[in-house]
């Protein structure tokens, strides 16, 4: 088994003991992501679902980039909301970012997000 850890300065750097993503032959598992800056490691603190979703987004589209991928390639995905009454506009700016091939999914409400965050998504990709 081929494993490769995938990091890039263009998605924020992991709050903990794990990274950003793992190759392992032909799959790519994106640890879950928040709307932090990769900048500056700043979280988003606005009131808007959809900003912060796009945020988180568009960190997730840094990490498959870099592994040399793109939305095209994800099979499964993972939200956690902490409200679902927002699962429309998580929703809707999820979906912007596909075209016509839509990945397996799952959406929960959960407790607690990492930071306080409202969404956090997780995915996992094949070349």
């Amino acid at each position: 088994m081929e494993k490769k850890i995938i990091n890039t300065n263009n998605a924020p750097a992991p709050i903990g003991p794990y990274n950003q993503a793992v190759m392992v032959n032909n799959m790519l598992f994106i640890s879950g992501q928040i709307a932090l800056n990769p900048q500056d490691g700043t979280l988003y603190q606005g009131d808007d679902i959809a900003t912060e979703t796009k945020l988180v987004m568009e960190n997730l589209k840094a990490i498959l980039n870099e592994a040399g991928m793109d939305f095209n390639h994800i099979i499964k995905s993972t939200i956690f909301l902490m409200d679902m009454g927002q699962f429309v506009t998580v929703n809707e700016v999820y979906g912007s970012y596909f075209s016509n091939y839509f990945p397996a999914r799952e959406t929960v409400q959960v407790a607690g997000l990492p930071k306080g965050v409202r969404v956090e998504i997780s995915m996992i990709a094949s070349k």
